[in-house]
């Protein structure tokens, strides 16, 4: 397990409750999970790396628990509960603050922000309250203990974990349409630009928007529409200027954050897409989603590096900062079965039913022909 695990450079969370690694350089995906019966309370709502070096990952839960997976022993070491699922809702957002401490943040759909001692103490230390409906919690990666909250009809909050009591910035929604209508607010996923004071944010309007809280202004200063349908994921590229967008209907799209128009598409999606991540120094991307596949798109010449069937619908998407592996075409990825098997493997048992298209044959073709003949005489 231990050696399996440090060949992953790809890790994701599915539905069924498993964390799953994948090694690109030699094309197999590994099952890693504590239980021998899974079921739908352990499914993996959220990833984030545990410390700088990668050696850990932390694991939300649906059942309101994180677990710490050790990548370089392979097994899991640790959990700790960090919230009620039937109070709190699910985890739409987890991280590490990794400054002179491995504490925990946690962010729920309640709304409750919560930071855990690294002991792991039963109670968190800071709470804070970010309104109702929250979608997604995303942590800068300057600042760590700054966080950008948002959701429906709830804008965008950006706290400072040092100071909870209220947050540091609060987006002021867009104005009126031209009906004198108030518009309505859905942030689906935020990310903070690099060497910059901006966050962007898309929203289930398929909208794009731009804020920047330095500025006196706090509705966007860009706004961008892609498409017809909800955006649920973003993630922004090393080479910055541009962002990553994708939507419910398997469309990803790569848009110029300078001037608000769409640089390019990554074709080859089959269902709607739950999560992305940039690779943190290449120009490549990651994609999840509902159709079971991770996928690998080079952001260049936008053409699909890897292809692996992972037999799950899968949540979230998490790279290590190493190369990936070599490219070389879609590869399908052997999955192999390491704790315990999937409650989704549906569609391999699945019976394949063809139609079967009756053909005339050339005498009966011929018999039609007389009888038109015949007709029209």
């Amino acid at each position: 397990m231990a050696d399996t695990s440090r060949l992953c450079s790809v890790w994701l969370g599915s539905e069924t409750g498993i964390l799953k690694g994948v090694s690109l350089t030699r094309k197999q995906a590994f099952n890693f999970c504590n239980t021998s019966h899974l079921s739908r309370d352990q499914e993996v709502r959220a990833l984030c790396w545990g410390d700088p070096d990668e050696s850990e990952l932390l694991v939300g839960s649906a059942d309101g628990t994180v677990k710490t997976f050790s990548t370089e022993k392979g097994v899991f070491t640790e959990t700790r509960r960090c919230g009620d699922p039937v109070t709190d809702g699910p985890f739409t957002g987890l991280a590490a603050l990794m400054s002179g401490s491995s504490s925990v943040v946690t962010c729920v759909e309640s709304g409750a922000v919560r930071v855990w001692r690294e002991d792991g103490g039963d109670e968190p230390v800071t709470e804070l309250h970010a309104g109702k409906n929250v979608c997604r919690m995303r942590q800068s990666p300057v600042n760590r203990h700054v966080v950008a909250t948002g959701g429906k009809e709830n804008g965008l909050k950006i706290w400072d974990l040092q100071k909870p009591e209220s947050p540091v910035f609060t987006a002021k929604n867009l104005r009126d349409d031209w009906l004198d209508l108030r518009r309505p607010q859905w942030v689906r996923d935020v990310a903070f630009i690099p060497d910059s004071d901006k966050v962007v944010t898309c929203t289930g309007y398929h909208q794009v928007h731009v804020f920047d809280p330095s500025s006196p202004q706090r509705r966007p200063v860009l706004e961008v529409e892609y498409g017809e349908y909800p955006l649920t994921a973003l993630s922004l590229p090393a080479a910055g200027g541009t962002v990553v967008v994708g939507n419910t209907h398997g469309e990803i799209a790569v848009l110029d954050l300078r001037k608000g128009v769409v640089r390019g598409c990554l074709k080859g999606l089959a269902g709607g897409v739950r999560s992305l991540q940039c690779h943190p120094s290449r120009p490549e991307v990651a994609s999840c989603g509902l159709d079971r596949f991770l996928r690998i798109h080079g952001l260049e010449d936008r053409k699909l590096q890897h292809k692996v069937y992972l037999k799950s619908r899968l949540n979230c998407v998490l790279l290590a900062s190493r190369d990936l592996g070599d490219g070389g075409g879609a590869v399908e990825g052997e999955v192999k079965e390491e704790d315990g098997g999937e409650e989704d493997d549906v569609w391999e048992t699945m019976e394949r039913v063809e139609e079967k298209t009756k053909r005339k044959t050339t005498e009966e073709e011929e018999q039609l022909q007389k009888k038109r003949k015949k007709g029209q005489d």
